[in-house]
């Protein structure tokens, strides 16, 4: 595992995880798997899907009966993301506050992070 013993890789904000334990019951998931591929316009961009069972290789955060998962290609990319669930007049959605991010599209739909 990536990170530093004792701290999660992530941390949620109460309305995030309120919003992950809502719709883990209302699917019936074990939890919300969070990763990173390729694509969009700056690189990168997050993946989220609720899964029905924990992979043994990622790194799980639990937080006020929500349940994270972390990819394992991910962990080094999300270390010290704050995850928050933000509604407005036109849209809701999870929104992640990454120190790692060096550069997102307009859109806020990819990322970029430093090379290595």
């Amino acid at each position: 595992m990536f990170g530093i013993p004792g701290k999660q890789a992530v941390t949620l904000t109460p309305t995030a995880a309120k919003q992950v334990a809502k719709l883990m019951q209302r699917d019936g998931a074990a939890g919300l798997r969070i990763g990173v591929k390729k694509g969009g316009c700056a690189g990168m961009e997050y993946t989220m899907d609720y899964v029905s069972e924990v992979d043994p290789m990622d790194e799980v955060v639990e937080q006020d009966g929500a349940r994270v998962m972390i990819a394992p290609m991910a962990q080094m990319f999300l270390f010290g993301t704050e995850i928050d669930y933000q509604t407005s007049l036109l849209e809701s959605g999870f929104h992640f506050n990454n120190p790692n991010v060096v550069e997102a599209c307009g859109c806020g739909e990819s990322i970029k992070f430093a090379e290595s």
